[in-house]
Order: C-alpha cells, then structure tokens, then sequence
C-alpha cells in the first residue's frame, strides 16, 4: 500500500471518532496496553508531559514542545485531530512523521489489527509512542484524545499531568455534568505526580485534590508577563497554565527564561501548529479558529463582538453531536452568516444549521460546500469587513 491507501485502510478498517463519532469510542487500556506490550513497550523510552482538558489542550501542548525544542531537547509531540494531513497527529521537532514510517508499521500492524480489533486512535497512539522511541526523543509532549481516565494514552507515567480545564463537550462518553466530565480529566492523575490545573472553579477542586497527588492552580498564580505568539482572549487563560507547567518541569529538566521567550514567541514555527486564532487573509482581515464547544466559543463571541470591522462575516458549520443550541446563543448576533457543512458525515446539514439559527436570531443564507460558503463571504467583503471561519474543526480544515 502507499500512503494514501494505508490511511485509507485505518479509516475503514479501525473506526475514527472524528468520522464516525460515538461508534468508535472504546472504554478501557486493556487494548491499548496490549499493542503497547507488542511493541516492547515503547513509551517507557522516554520522558513524557500529559495534557488533558477540554479546551485548550493544542495551544498547550505545542507551546510547551515550543519551548523544550528551544531548550535543546529532542520532542514527540502527540495531538489530534489533524486539520490537512494525519501525519500532522505524530511530530517530532516540528517535522510531520514520515509518510514511508506510517505505510511500514501499518504493513507490520496488520496481524495485530486484525487480533485486537483496535480503534483508529489505539492504533494510532502506539504508532506514535513508538516512533519517539524509534526516533530517540528525549521527551513527549502527549495531548489526550477524549477524557482522561479511559483515554489510550493514558498509559503513560508522565514528569507531569496538565488539565486545562472543563467545560461541556462529548457529554455521551464522559458524562452530563462538569463534576463527571472533570472526574474523567482526573483520571490522568498519577499518584505522587505533580499536576497543573488550569482552571478549577471551587466545587471541582475537590475531584482533583482526592487524587493525592502535588497540585498547582495555574489561574491563582502570577507571572511577569512574556510575549505570546497565539493571540485570542482564551490564550491568557492558556498562558499561565503554560507558565505554571514550566515552572514545575524545570524540577527535572533544563529550561530557561529565555528559553521560554522564545518558545513562546515562534510556536507555529518551531511546531507546525495551526487553527487558534489564525490568520489566513487581510483586506478583509480572516481569522480561523478550531473552537467547537459552549467553552472554546464563549472565548471566540467575545472576541468578534469587541473588535471593529464594517461588516462582519461568519463561515459557519458544526457537527451533529456538540450542544449546537448553547453555541448558537453566544454567537453574534451583528453579523452575516454563511452557513454550511463540511465533508464528514458528522457534519450537521448547513439548511438545518440556519434554521436552528434563525431562532437565536442569526441571519444568512446556507451553503452546501465549505468552498461555496467562503467563496461567498470573500466576493460580499471590502476592505474593512472581517471574516471568521469556525464552528468545527473540519471547516477550518476543508478552509486551510
């Protein structure tokens, strides 16, 4: 198989949540840790960082792979979903995986496919922790998938966990509350292991603290301010979990100030990162951003209501399973819609969209192609008009 054919293969063959949704989510290690055991093991060659939460994760993990890589440490860096190409998931130093590597250790994998029934994303975390292993990385950056506690990666014992934060998202696998949600982020908690938690209002700390292990409330600590290339209100609160992240791998590895400054300041160069707060065009100015969810979307409505611009206009499409209504409520409501739907079968039809939005008081027209919506949003634009593309992460991408 070449490459296309080999990702086709995982697609078909191992089920992939961003595709297919809830159909692919596997509780429990017990396959993860099977392939890992066939493999030797992989992730106990290196140096690992654990990152969960619900939003906010990519930032994170990129920008602390940021600055390790600024330190001089070799770094895996793990993260999903990929926006254009799969090989976007697995990096190392910034550099995509190679093309030929995946073909290989799918070629390789079949046996063990066809054995254990793994999911798309089971598969695909041991290819990743076995190539930081292949590749000789120092240590790996490792943003969970979905949850915490039953997530494949969860087999790591990391230098440290990080938990952005909980908001609602996912509710059918991790539960209908923020104390359940927040006890599967828990989840990735290893005793005697420090953890950062990002943000934590005062009736969640509690599920954290019963895990017993060191904990550091990113959001009550202060920092001297440094220059942060992502840009975005969320990116403050993102910040100081970094900074309090920092401040606790410096115990075991060597990371300085200005290493730090300039981890933080060349982020998409140093790791390829893309989709928060992107811009992708000027006159009119086009933002994109990956936000999907009531807390990443929040962020995102305060943003474009406080800014200026003549006319502003919204590239729009969302997937069947989020809380599409709570969404829709914090949108603009000053703004020209371009509804629409990306090219996964997940994708809530673009006519359906505009019609949940015309009852929270969204105007515009539906489009049946991502490239029809932009392509319209660009023609209607001046020179002082913004355009945000967002609502899923396969809109940003079939955009990008």
């Amino acid at each position: 198989m070449n490459y296309s054919e080999t990702l086709q293969y995982l697609f078909v063959k191992t089920p992939m949540f961003s595709q297919v949704g809830a159909a692919a989510y596997k509780e429990g290690l017990d396959t993860t840790l099977a392939l890992a055991a066939a493999y030797g093991d992989p992730h106990k060659a290196y140096k690992s960082v654990h990152v969960a939460g619900t939003n906010g994760k990519g930032s994170t993990t990129h920008t602390i792979a940021s600055v390790l890589q600024e330190a001089g440490y070799k770094t895996g860096l793990y993260t999903s979903p990929h926006l254009k190409d799969f090989s976007e998931r697995i990096r190392v130093n910034g550099k995509p995986i190679e093309q030929q590597y995946v073909v290989d250790f799918v070629e390789n994998a079949k046996p063990l496919i066809d054995k254990l029934q793994p999911s798309f994303f089971e598969i695909t975390t041991i290819m990743a922790f076995k190539y930081f292993k292949d590749m000789g990385v120092d240590v790996a950056v490792i943003e969970t998938g979905l949850g915490g506690r039953l997530d494949s990666t969860n087999i790591i014992s990391p230098l440290l966990s990080i938990i952005t934060n909980v908001s609602f998202d996912h509710v059918a696998q991790l539960g209908n509350t923020l104390e359940k949600i927040a006890g599967e982020k828990a989840g990735i908690i290893k005793p005697g292991i420090p953890v950062v938690v990002g943000e934590a209002p005062e009736n969640l700390r509690p599920i954290y603290e019963s895990k017993g292990s060191p904990i550091i409330w990113a959001e009550d600590m202060e920092f001297p301010d440094v220059e942060f290339e992502l840009k975005g209100l969320c990116q403050d609160k993102n910040k100081k979990t970094i900074l309090a992240s920092l401040e606790v791998l410096k115990l075991d590895l060597d990371i300085s100030a200005e290493n730090i400054r300039q981890g933080m300041a060349h982020v998409v160069e140093n790791t390829g990162l893309m989709g928060r707060w992107q811009t992708i065009g000027t006159e009119p100015l086009i933002i994109a951003d990956t936000a999907h969810n009531e807390g990443g979307i929040r962020y995102i409505a305060e943003q474009l209501m406080s800014m200026k611009y003549k006319t502003l206009r919204i590239v729009f499409g969302m997937v069947k399973d989020k809380d599409i209504s709570t969404v829709l409520s914090l949108m603009p409501k000053n703004a020209e819609y371009y509804f629409t739907n990306a090219s996964t079968q997940r994708s809530l039809p673009a006519t359906e969209l505009r019609e949940m939005a015309s009852g929270y008081g969204l105007k515009g027209d539906a489009y049946l192609s991502v490239k029809e919506a932009f392509e319209a949003a660009k023609a209607a634009s001046g020179a002082e008009d913004m355009i945000y593309v967002g609502g899923s992460n396969f809109v940003v991408a079939e955009v990008l």
